[in-house]
């Protein structure tokens, strides 16, 4: 698990800084080549690109400490600092693009600031499309093969740079064409854009942040998986979240009544380990093993305890002394009531026809305790 974690920390952190390079680059090119060919549309796609180094940043954060084990204040681990950062980024870009489709706006309505962009800012936009067009197919590919949500997202604002370099292609050219207006407009629709995306990310990532399960089909699926173990009768209250790039799942399973505590363990770590390996990102199962259904009214709650019920018992077994020599105590919680299964040894009867009587007696003690509802004594 720790090697998987560091592994994942060096993919990420490899094509997050090679996303840092580029977007210094084009953040640098863009602004200085916006501000120099009066170019509005350029100028906002800077500042998107230095969204995307900032947001690199975040990422490069963010997954130090998701890569960390979990430790006893995070005993799940630490993956929710990717969504964490996720949701500052998405928030950040919502304000970005707030910004630059005011000062935009302000533009389309002003003729006096209205100038023609230099034809090099066309160059500048194409350079824009196809670097940052690689970097999302580069990127893309990381976060899909290490499953991590973040990466995909910081991939997907590699591709809104270069989808709204497009744009402002359109708009320098429209302005190169007589249609100066084109350009500001240019720039309000890659703000909407980025608005769009920083949306999408932020809403996405809060759904994790307050445990929203799984999609609903990855959730049939995890429990048809969990059917096909023929020991498993029911099962209900299935939960599911995620926890940065893995799942988690909780389950109640129904198995028969009066299987051993052994047994029920051994079918609930099966469950885990099929879970765990039919399913890329979870890696946590909880299985809670139920002798009955306890969605319905939890019947034997108030029930007494094993340590309270065996005193009661002793006292009324007190009264048959043969019934002293009981050496092992099975109780099983079922309906609303406690059974009652006991063993005592053969030799404490002289004759075989004693041991009716001995059920007998023992049966009509055991029921005399208020929530004891049946009683089985055995001979060994």
């Amino acid at each position: 698990m720790a090697q998987n974690l560091e592994q994942r920390t060096k993919e990420i952190n490899r094509v997050t800084w090679w996303g840092v390079l580029v977007n210094l680059v084009l953040s640098i090119v863009k602004l200085v080549g916006g501000v120099i060919g009066q170019s509005q549309s350029l100028i906002a796609d800077g500042l998107h690109s230095l969204s995307d180094l900032i947001s690199d940043g975040m990422v490069l954060v963010a997954a130090k400490h998701a890569g960390e084990e979990a430790d006893e204040d995070h005993p799940y681990g630490h993956g929710r600092f990717e969504t964490l950062a996720t949701v500052a980024l998405g928030m950040f870009l919502i304000v970005v693009a707030v910004g630059l489709a005011y000062d935009a706006a302000i533009r389309v309505f002003d003729k006096e600031v209205q100038a023609v962009p230099h034809l090099f800012t066309l160059g500048i936009a194409l350079f824009s499309i196809f670097s940052k067009e690689a970097m999302y197919h580069v990127t893309h590919r990381v976060g899909v093969r290490i499953n991590s949500k973040m990466v995909i997202a910081n991939a997907w604002h590699h591709r809104s740079d270069s989808i709204s370099s497009v744009v402002v292609l359109i708009g320098i050219a429209g302005a190169q064409l007589g249609m100066p207006m084109l350009d500001p407009i240019a720039a309000i629709i890659v703000a909407v854009m980025i608005a769009k995306i920083g949306y999408d990310l932020g809403y996405h990532s809060a759904r994790e942040l307050v445990d929203t399960a799984l999609e609903p089909e990855t959730v049939e699926q995890i429990k048809s998986k969990i059917l096909e173990n023929e020991e498993v009768l029911e099962l209900h209250m299935l939960r599911t979240r995620r926890m940065g790039h893995t799942s988690l799942v909780d389950v109640h399973i129904l198995v028969h009544p009066k299987l051993s505590v052994s047994e029920g363990h051994h079918i609930s770590e099966a469950i885990e380990t099929s879970l765990i390996k039919s399913f890329d990102d979870i890696n946590d199962v909880t299985v809670h093993i139920d002798p009955e259904n306890d969605e319905c009214e939890a019947r034997c709650r108030n029930l007494p305890l094993r340590s309270e019920l065996i005193i009661a018992l002793k006292h009324e077994w007190s009264k048959y002394s043969e019934l002293d020599e009981i050496d092992d105590i099975t109780l099983h919680y079922l309906d609303g009531w406690i059974t009652v299964e006991a063993n005592i040894p053969l030799t404490v009867l002289d004759s075989l026809q004693d041991a009716e009587r001995f059920q007998t007696n023992f049966r009509e003690a055991s029921l005399a305790v208020a929530s004891v509802g049946e009683a089985d004594l055995r001979f060994h």
